[in-house]
């Protein structure tokens, strides 16, 4: 068990680590970089972000919550494989993304940004945070956690910041209505 929970959390911070390391750089020195009001939306939304990984970080080095079942193998088994199809789908999407990634509590769209189509791009319209959903849910079940009930608040969270996303791109380039017909928006042919 506990390399399972190693696992888990080389995995998770992996995930941080291509975040920040691609992470695009302001090109002001720090001083001059505009910093959030203490408690800004902005603010708040990092603090959240930021807790919620301490917290799934703690959970799963040290603390059994909520166990489904007491004979948990196959329920392990299948939240690996949801926990790797998230990793993966998230990083790839976030390294097609490149440049054009932007934080989510920034509701903006760069001057430099471009419309992002190939890859997973092609398929569906927000791999990243279908992504980041499975990675969540699939690491509540190799954990043997009822908090995989948490997936659905994800879900209806992430859903509505994608779609709050979508009404900004919309206005911003001219083919996204296009797109949006040509794909999906979570998963490929489906939803």
């Amino acid at each position: 068990m506990i390399l399972l929970r190693i696992f888990l959390v080389v995995g998770m911070v992996f995930h941080k680590l291509v975040w920040e390391v691609l992470k695009r750089r302001e090109s002001l020195p720090l001083q001059a970089r505009e910093k959030p009001a203490l408690f800004s939306l902005k603010s708040i939304v990092k603090l959240g972000k930021s807790s919620a990984l301490l917290f799934l970080i703690i959970q799963t080095l040290f603390l059994d919550i909520f166990p489904i079942e007491e004979d948990s193998y196959a329920i392990r088994v299948l939240g690996i494989g949801i926990y790797l199809l998230g990793l993966i789908i998230a990083i790839v999407g976030r390294i097609q993304l490149g440049n054009n990634w932007a934080n989510l509590e920034d509701y903006q769209v760069l001057p430099q940004q471009t419309l992002v189509r190939n890859g997973l791009y092609k398929y569906i319209r927000h791999p990243i945070y279908i992504g980041d959903v499975l990675l969540v849910l699939g690491l509540e079940l190799a954990l043997n956690s009822w908090l995989a009930l948490g997936g659905i608040a994800l879900f209806i969270f992430v859903y509505r910041q994608a779609k709050t996303e979508e009404s900004i791109l919309i206005h911003a380039f001219p083919g996204y209505e296009e797109y949006r017909q040509q794909t999906k928006m979570f998963i490929p042919y489906l939803v």
